[in-house]
């Protein structure tokens, strides 16, 4: 069968600046429009010769479906949304990684949308750009996740929908998945009283966070839990940025009280910690001991190596994108990526 289809492509060449159409398949192939269309989707009311055939040519000729003129024929996009407000650039890039590897090869295509859920309108722009779109489906990636009001919306647009959160929330489709904030940063807290450290300090993300609130109160609680109290001065407050972590570690590392250990609420802020030490003569981790949490690719260029979270984004983009493609009837059961730390050099027992 491929040689036919290799005959029948000699010489093709589409119009300059154009793709091949569905139509130049159909000719090419000697088959009608519809059944192009039947085997691009995956339909079995096709012959195994013909679908081979018409394959092949689509490999040769370069011919890729077009997800918009797909939505068109069949009144619904091939389009999956990622919805986001979250200032960690390389938390979104493999948040879409994780997505892409879950719609390769099935026809669907991934389309991202900003938004400020600061905003008093921003429910009623992604509500535009589910309609606009024609959306097959959405996933929510924190702070936009932890929105009822948002999922409401979705609920109601008939839009299917996937909310990627710390903690488990109230959902009655269990269209979630778990990230288990509180657990990962609960594991930080151990593994540095394994190492004998008591005076710690925790720079956390913004407290409207839910996954800034899951992590201070992992990592307190179980410092609670064995006895030690962190002190609310020993608890700065941070927006998750570089610069953000600068600042903090600025008002934790001024003067000789000074903790032995700091953790941060992810790996760009830890980053600022490396920053402020190293112009103060402080050394990591002779001096100081820092867990990060992300376990971003930043992690293990940072020198000495950071300590850091996983909380395995990638995977959790997948996972999210794959339960959009279900197609059984029904609820979709509740997702868990557990968190657990990577250990490297920047922890070591207090001097």
């Amino acid at each position: 069968m491929p040689a036919r289809s290799s005959s029948a492509s000699q010489g093709f060449r589409p119009a300059a600046g154009k793709a091949a159409t569905i139509n130049d398949i159909a000719r090419l192939a000697g088959v009608s429009k519809k059944t192009v269309s039947r085997i691009i989707n995956h339909s079995p009311l096709v012959r195994k010769d013909t679908r081979e055939k018409v394959e092949a040519l689509m490999r040769e000729v370069g011919y890729t479906p077009d997800p918009l003129a797909r939505g068109l024929a069949f009144r619904r996009s091939f389009l999956i949304g990622m919805v986001y407000d979250n200032p960690t650039a390389q938390y979104i890039v493999d948040m879409q990684y994780g997505a892409l590897d879950a719609l390769r090869e099935s026809g669907y295509e991934l389309v991202v949308h900003p938004c400020d859920t600061r905003s008093p309108g921003y429910i009623d722009g992604v509500r535009r750009f589910v309609q606009q779109q024609k959306l097959h489906g959405v996933m929510l990636i924190p702070r936009a996740s932890e929105d009822q009001n948002l999922a409401d919306m979705l609920a109601e647009t008939g839009c299917r929908y996937t909310r990627i959160v710390p903690v488990g929330f109230d959902d009655s489709d269990g269209r979630m998945i778990v990230t288990h904030d509180r657990d990962g940063a609960a594991e930080a807290a151990d593994y540095l009283l394994t190492l004998g450290h008591r005076d710690v300090a925790l720079i956390t993300g913004p407290l409207a966070y839910r996954s800034a609130i899951e992590r201070t109160e992992g990592f307190v609680g179980t410092l609670a839990k064995r006895g030690i109290e962190v002190p609310k001065s020993r608890i700065i407050e941070a927006s998750y940025t570089f610069e953000s972590g600068v600042a903090a570690a600025e008002k934790l590392l001024a003067g000789k009280n000074r903790p032995t250990a700091i953790f941060c609420g992810n790996d760009e802020m830890a980053a600022g910690v490396y920053k402020v030490a190293m112009r103060a003569g402080i050394s990591i981790p002779r001096d100081l001991s820092v867990i990060g949490y992300d376990d971003s690719p930043l992690a293990s260029r940072l020198w000495p190596s950071l300590t850091s979270v996983r909380r395995q984004t990638r995977d959790t983009g997948r996972i999210a994108a794959s339960m959009l493609l279900r197609t059984d009837a029904g609820p979709a059961p509740v997702a868990s990526v557990r968190p657990h730390l990577i250990v490297r050099d920047s922890c070591q027992p207090p001097a």
